[in-house]
């Protein structure tokens, strides 16, 4: 059984520290007096998410392609691997890309922290369980996955990059963790990165319709970001391999989440329906029993309260 450590790391480093989830990541891992380093290569993330720790003590921003071998100018004692596309818009227009990030960029990742014995985590996702045929999903699922249709790239980059971390740690001794994020949503999102909490956010703001694709009777589960970045590092501490669910196990079908974001926006929006994705899940929701029972997390922020301050940023953004 794996044994809990002391949650405090000397140095960090984060690959798409730049993102969405990343820069919630480097900052609390800042906040909690770790040094971090941020390691991205803008091709899907915005330095306006690290303006608030860009020129803090204890912070470094290395400029740099992860599917390209790098150093960082310090040993860290943790390595989280959170690069890659993960929104519709970005892994689609980026196919090669994101499939390379998966393989060569966390086989990078993992030879920096198995270098310098450092906890190594794996930013992995409920894609990785297909359209299930499950439910809910817990980690020992294996998926249904189709692997050449266009979500593949994402789908499968993430499979692979679990398969080489789990190599890495029966053959190498790595010490690994993975886990499974499940639609995280907050501040810093992008409102045209094809999820569907920016996008109607966007939409609504702005009195458009909000486009609902198929009948929107398909689920998601939705977990903020602060949440999200709470079970990380609760995981990452407590020193467990993985696979973990972290998620937040409260379904909402896409329609009624659209009438929701319209109804706290106060728009008078209405709902457009069009075509569905290929391969676009018909549900999704994490069994979080292991998360419980080992990390004794659970999501504390409550959908309504989460959608109320991602509403905020994206008004705050149009106030800029």
């Amino acid at each position: 059984m794996a044994m809990s450590r002391a949650p405090h790391w000397e140095h960090a480093v984060v690959t798409g520290g730049s993102g969405f989830v990343g820069s919630h990541l480097c900052a609390a891992l800042l906040a909690d007096g770790t040094e971090v380093t941020c390691v991205d290569d803008f091709s899907t993330g915005r330095r306006a998410n690290l303006t608030a720790l860009l020129g803090r003590p204890g912070f470094r921003l290395l400029e740099a392609d992860v599917r390209v071998p790098f150093t960082v100018d310090r040993p860290p004692d943790l390595v989280l691997h959170f690069a890659s596309p993960a929104s519709p818009a970005d892994y689609l227009r980026l196919p090669v890309h994101t499939l390379e990030t998966g393989s060569l960029g966390t086989r990078n990742a993992l030879a920096l922290a198995h270098a310098h014995g450092a906890r190594f985590v794996l930013a992995s996702t409920s894609e990785v369980y297909g359209d299930p045929e499950e439910h809910p999903q817990n980690e020992r699922y294996w998926g249904h996955v189709n692997p050449v249709g266009p979500r593949s790239v994402y789908d499968e980059a993430k499979r692979f990059g679990e398969a080489l971390t789990s190599a890495a740690a029966r053959a190498r001794g790595t010490d690994t963790l993975i886990v499974r994020l499940f639609n995280t949503y907050g501040p810093r999102m992008r409102g045209y990165d094809g999820r569907a909490v920016p996008t109607f956010i966007r939409q609504a703001l702005a009195g458009e319709p909000l486009t609902v694709t198929g009948d929107g009777l398909q689920t998601r589960s939705l977990c903020y970001v602060d949440d999200t970045v709470r079970g990380v590092l609760a995981a990452a501490a407590h020193g467990m391999p993985g696979p973990v669910n972290i998620g937040n196990p409260t379904e909402i079908t896409m329609l009624d989440l659209a009438r929701w974001i319209v109804e706290l926006t106060g728009s008078r929006s209405d709902v457009r329906f069009v075509e569905r994705p290929i391969d676009d899940p018909a549900v999704r929701c994490p069994d979080i029993t292991l998360a419980r029972d080992k990390l004794q997390w659970q999501p504390r922020v409550q959908a309504e309260e989460g959608l109320r301050r991602t509403i905020d940023w994206f008004r705050s953004q149009e106030a800029a």
